[in-house]
């Protein structure tokens, strides 16, 4: 039986070897993983033309992904550098990257990127735009945005973040409720900023169903870009960001009827005590669809150590059930990140996002945690290196730091409660003083 996206087989009773892979990941059966997907509760990005990739699952009762962001710039335009970074990123398990490049060789870079990554590879088509067509944002028509994004379908992308929900009426009623910090979205400040040059629609909300046809074409999934998220907390959760979530929800279901994969993306800067409820409203509002969340950043006064204040957000939003994570770096808001930057946004999103997972109670998620607390137990320092998210600090510390006792740490020594404990229960002396006999 033939199909077009992983939706329409999961529609028609079909499993796929897509669907295989990932239910063996998630130690899921595969026809509960293939029912989500045909419910869209689960999506699958797999371009058909991403020939490298090794497919991920996102959404309901899987385990929370995390997506890095990287790509070229007028600034730093260097592609073997940036893609020196998506090889790490890999290394480090990241499951999908964004290619979020505005300037330069895009093309190559995205190419070179799609040809050898077995992460997901995700896209927003209207920062290639102005570079690709070498146009000013206002002499750029409609179709040329919709031609973008089907060449971005034709290599191979997986996702494409497409700001669709920032239509006429949505941007009247930001205009009609004054925000602290306006539109912070990228994509979405420059369809706003085309719309009110040039007193059109949106072309990606007028044009939707010739999106759609892409989408259908190549099992391109949508990621629908939240373009009103807040961009501080103060913007938190206003009428201009719920008014664009019930559009997201619209179209989320006009792209189901054509069996299109979607996911829905969140904000952005948002007071720690509202977290729960926005990922409550936009499986509301999107009908469970996949929950793709920006952060969320919890405070706007840690410039340099965003990648805490978003791993804060993104812990709690995952645990409230939110399914999939863009990493912050420590440079967020200041600079391109580097390597460091990178390494650090990685680590502390991976945290946030299996912390989460704990949270919403998914599949042997505690083990992990547990075999770590055996290892600790029997100061097994070795094995706790092995168990780590990320073996390399742990080993430096360790080695910049060498205790007496291999028993124990410089920080309490022969006071080491671990290690005293261990002595007491197997019925021996703590000698704390003495030295070892």
């Amino acid at each position: 039986m033939n199909y077009t996206t992983q939706m329409d087989a999961a529609k028609k009773g079909i499993i796929t070897e897509e669907m295989k892979i990932v239910a063996k990941k998630e130690n899921m059966d595969v026809e509960l993983l293939r029912k989500g997907i045909a419910r869209g509760k689960i999506v699958i990005p797999a371009n058909k033309n991403h020939k490298s990739l090794n497919p991920e699952g996102i959404g309901e009762g899987l385990k929370t992904k995390i997506n890095v962001n990287l790509g070229i710039s007028r600034d730093c335009p260097n592609v073997d550098k940036e893609l020196e970074k998506v090889k790490v990123a890999i290394d480090m398990n990241a499951e999908a990257i964004m290619d979020l490049s505005s300037f330069g060789k895009t093309e190559e870079f995205r190419r070179r990127l799609i040809d050898f990554s077995p992460a997901i590879i995700g896209t927003v088509p209207v920062y290639d735009a102005v570079g690709f067509y070498d146009k000013e944002l206002k002499d750029i028509t409609s179709k040329e945005f919709l031609d973008v994004a089907r060449k971005h379908a034709e290599d191979g992308v997986d996702f494409v973040t497409v700001h669709a929900g920032i239509n006429r009426k949505t941007a009247e009623v930001f205009k009609e409720n004054k925000r602290v910090t306006n539109i912070v979205s990228r994509g979405g400040s420059l369809l706003y900023a085309w719309m009110e040059l040039n007193d059109k629609e949106n072309p990606f909300y007028e044009y939707f169903d010739e999106l759609l046809d892409i989408c259908e074409e190549y099992d391109l999934t949508l990621s629908l870009g939240d373009s009103l998220r807040p961009g501080s907390i103060e913007d938190g959760t206003d009428s201009s960001q719920i008014e664009e979530l019930i559009v997201l929800g619209e179209l989320t279901k006009r792209a189901w009827e054509r069996n299109v994969q979607v996911m829905i993306e969140g904000p952005g800067h948002i007071a720690i005590n509202e977290i729960e409820a926005n990922v409550l409203l936009e499986k509301k509002l999107c009908y469970g669809a996949p929950f793709y969340v920006l952060g969320p950043i919890v405070t706007d006064i840690a410039p340099g150590y965003d990648h805490i204040t978003s791993a804060i957000g993104g812990a709690i939003a995952a645990s409230a059930g939110a399914d999939f994570l863009c990493y912050v770096t420590p440079a967020e808001h200041l600079r391109l990140p580097d390597l460091e930057d990178m390494k650090e946004g990685i680590i502390a999103t991976k945290i946030a996002a299996h912390s989460g997972d704990i949270g919403k109670g998914i599949s042997n998620a505690r083990e992990w945690d547990l075999k770590m607390s055996h290892a600790r137990r029997k100061l097994d320092w070795e094995e706790m290196f092995e168990l780590a998210i990320d073996d390399e600090r742990p080993r430096k510390y360790r080695k910049e730091s060498t205790p007496e006792f291999k028993d124990s740490c410089t920080m309490c020594g022969k006071m080491c409660s671990v290690r005293n404990m261990n002595r007491i229960m197997e019925g021996k002396d703590i000698n704390i003083l003495r030295s070892d006999d």
